[in-house]
């Protein structure tokens, strides 16, 4: 499945939902889902996102590819980081360099998220497009 492909989907999936309530449930519940970190990535050198939540995020190579796992202490944060994972980890580093992610946008996510949050979320996905297309991590300043 491609970015875009991925992005659809969960736009269909929450345009679906008739509250952010349910919503966010689906956000906490897909960060719940999300595959456990091993714990040796959770260390100081890969935590890059950390005001009000702590955030690891650790990513490997393989084949051309970019797989990225992530974990945070914090439920809706963890949410965040599973939708942005689903949409772009496995694919083509060069795929996730030149996406455009405008899935946030067509569900309204920014609009229900406090800026913190919302400004997070960007600085995420930003740090990881940084990374497939420079080859590391850049630290976001803002908190998720």
């Amino acid at each position: 499945m491609t970015i875009n492909q991925r992005q659809d989907e969960l736009i269909v999936r929450f345009s679906k939902m008739e509250s952010w309530l349910e919503k966010y449930k689906c956000i906490i519940q897909m960060g719940k889902e999300l595959p456990a970190m091993d714990a040796a990535y959770r260390r100081d050198s890969n935590l890059i996102w950390s005001c009000q939540a702590m955030v690891w995020v650790h990513s490997e190579e393989k084949e051309g590819r970019l797989f990225i796992t992530a974990d945070s202490d914090a439920f809706i944060t963890k949410g965040l980081i599973a939708l942005v994972l689903y949409v772009l980890s496995g694919h083509l580093i060069t795929e996730i360099a030149d996406s455009s992610l405008y899935f946030i946008d067509k569900i309204n996510l920014k609009e229900h998220l406090t800026p913190n949050k919302s400004n997070g979320i960007l600085a995420m996905i930003n740090g990881i497009q940084t990374l497939a297309s420079e080859g590391k991590l850049v630290a976001a300043n803002c908190a998720i």
